[in-house]
């Protein structure tokens, strides 16, 4: 068995409005994300993070797009590990893997989130990515560039990020005791010495962070 947990508890401040509840091509940006996940056939339970003032709105939401894969909604913390923390206590307990996947990444692909799965199941952990393709400079905060970076074998994080339960349990049990504030499960698997797999993603997997996003999320929507 295998839950995906969709962290959703962040305010969306730089956005300047709810990116979350946002129109994307006619459907709320946390819905697409979510029938993602409920369209993939791997994924036995959704577990959703959300913020307590959006409950209401996501329980509507959930209903109107038969999300009949989703199991609970559970209020988040104040920052994203405590988010996934709460995610964590609420997985059942047939759950073998477990998937934590940004809300704010809508255009992930179903054929995605089961090649991470796969991955996982063969490596323990997993996690969707996709390789640095541009060139990259150092610069100083006036502006002025001093160097380069090697983009060979840099890779950009993506989420879904998938792994054996065990290992999430452990990791965060790390980043609780330690009060760690980890930006994604992988650095969570750096804490107890982990190796993670990444798998590439052939698909666009944009998070929406600032509004540019959200309108290149519009451009980049499959045709239905």
């Amino acid at each position: 068995m295998t839950s995906a947990i969709i962290v959703a508890a962040g305010r969306g401040s730089r956005m300047g409005f709810d990116k979350l509840l946002a129109s994307l091509g006619g459907a709320p940006v946390l819905l697409r994300t979510l029938r993602a996940f409920q369209a993939c056939p791997d994924i036995d339970e959704i577990i959703l993070v959300a913020s307590e003032d959006r409950e209401e709105v996501v329980r509507r939401l959930a209903d109107d797009g038969e999300l009949t894969k989703l199991k609970a909604i559970v209020p988040g913390g104040a920052e994203r590990h405590l988010s996934v923390w709460a995610g964590l206590q609420a997985v059942g307990a047939a759950a073998e893997f477990v998937a934590v996947h940004d809300g704010a990444r809508p255009l992930i692909h179903p054929l995605q989130i089961s090649r991470c799965l796969e991955r996982a199941r063969e490596t323990g952990a997993a996690a969707s990515a996709r390789p640095v393709g541009e060139t990259l400079k150092r610069a100083e905060p006036s502006g002025r560039v001093y160097g380069e970076v090697d983009r060979r074998d840099l890779w950009i994080m993506e989420t879904p990020q998938i792994f054996a339960r065990p290992l999430l349990e452990a990791a965060y049990e790390v980043v609780r005791r330690d009060d760690v504030a980890v930006t994604d499960e992988v650095s969570a698997m750096g804490l107890i010495g982990r190796d993670v797999w990444l798998v590439e993603n052939p698909t666009p997997n944009p998070k929406i962070t600032w509004p540019p996003d959200l309108a290149l999320a519009e451009r980049l929507l499959p045709p239905d």
